[in-house]
């Protein structure tokens, strides 16, 4: 298929690298503005990285510092999220989270988390006693609380297939099994793409948006005239679950105050009506998957904190994630980077770094902004 476009003629106005949800989101929103869009992916089904491994909430955006990508995607992207669920009968359950706090040291970060939510326009926060969380969730142990009603868990897979309906609804395509192995620009605009797989092809489009995750760093230095001084060190940061064999023992998020780098591990109660307690943090220098099931005890020594009764030989390993983190074990974490021509000097391209949590909630928020950042 060729669009017209002026005097030159291209095979696609946009481009996307990657069918995760922030990929997905990205199409989406390109073709919501009446462009025809493709989406590049290398693995043989859309969500197979980051988007497939994670703990499916809803984050409300409690916690992001004033002025951030992270505190306004978060919030907005949330308010489109439970729209877009909504609209497209995805299984969703807004439960509510409470972030719970054991000891002064905790109750004190209480103060901050509740004025930094305030701050980002986050709806219906309420400061809880002890007494008052450990009445909504019998079987809790905290001093203080705060109640997050805006937070939920939702299905995941149901929301990136209902993105790539909308997508190709509008005349675009999801192209799976297909590695994006890199782009040219051209003289006059746009890119010359060259994609991989079973059938080798070359693709010319006006725009396009490298929503990678974990392979951000890999797919830009194919990217000819990209800067490598533009593309940050990569760092996998790897979160284990373990599943509760059993009746899960609440019905809301259960959230301690968060840990350096990431939201510390958490309780939910899946869609399925199962506990999964995590992820943890662990920086490693390759991509792992595995889960040690050595761990059940350190999650229970964890866990014990907010739930005494927890049954550590009910923990049973369940699955692993890698967060495309730009920053290592001891440095401050960052912002999300989605950088345009300002940045790295190439017109017509996006290439977004660093989409951890809360990415998947504030997908349709990015996909919104990468679509306003490139030229019409």
């Amino acid at each position: 298929m060729v669009y017209a476009l002026g005097m030159s003629e291209f095979d696609f106005d946009a481009l996307v690298v990657g069918a995760g949800a922030v990929g997905l989101a990205t199409g989406h929103a390109l073709a919501q503005r009446g462009l025809s869009v493709v989406v590049l992916e290398k693995e043989r089904a859309i969500g197979q990285g980051v988007s497939s491994r994670n703990s499916e909430v809803i984050h409300a955006g409690l916690y992001y510092p004033t002025g951030t990508l992270k505190a306004r995607f978060c919030v907005e992207g949330r308010r489109l999220l439970y729209a877009f669920l909504d609209k497209h009968h995805v299984d969703y359950r807004k439960c509510g989270k409470l972030v719970v706090a054991n000891g002064d040291a905790e109750v004190e970060r209480l103060d901050a988390i509740l004025e930094q939510a305030r701050i980002n326009d986050v709806e219906g926060m309420e400061r809880l006693t002890g007494a008052a969380a450990m009445a909504m969730e019998p079987g809790l142990k905290c001093d203080m609380a705060l109640l997050s009603p805006e937070s939920g868990v939702f299905d995941s897979h149901g929301y990136m297939n209902a993105l790539v309906g909308e997508i190709e609804s509008a005349g675009g395509a999801v192209v799976t099994a297909t590695p994006f192995e890199g782009a040219t620009p051209l003289p006059g605009g746009g890119f010359s793409v060259r994609a991989g797989g079973e059938a080798p092809t070359t693709l010319t489009v006006r725009k396009l948006v490298t929503a990678a995750g974990l392979g951000a760093q890999h797919v830009a230095a194919l990217i000819e005239g990209f800067p490598a001084d533009r593309i940050p060190a990569r760092h996998f940061g790897k979160g284990v679950y373990f599943r509760l064999q059993g009746k899960a023992p609440f019905s809301r998020l259960i959230y301690p105050p968060p840990i350096h780098g990431a939201l510390g591990t958490h309780y939910r109660k899946d869609l399925g009506g199962q506990a999964v307690f995590g992820p943890d943090l662990e920086f490693v220098p390759t991509e792992d998957y595995s889960v040690n099931p050595t761990k059940a005890a350190v999650f229970a020594a964890y866990i014990r904190k907010f739930w005494p009764d927890v049954p550590e030989d009910h923990l049973s390993p369940d699955y692993a994630g890698l967060r495309p983190k730009i920053h290592g074990p001891d440095e401050p974490q960052p912002d999300f980077r989605l950088d345009g021509e300002a940045e790295h000097g190439i017109p017509g391209l996006v290439a977004m770094f660093g989409i951890e949590s809360p990415g998947l909630t504030s997908s349709l928020a990015i996909g919104e902004e990468t679509a306003a950042i490139l030229p019409a």
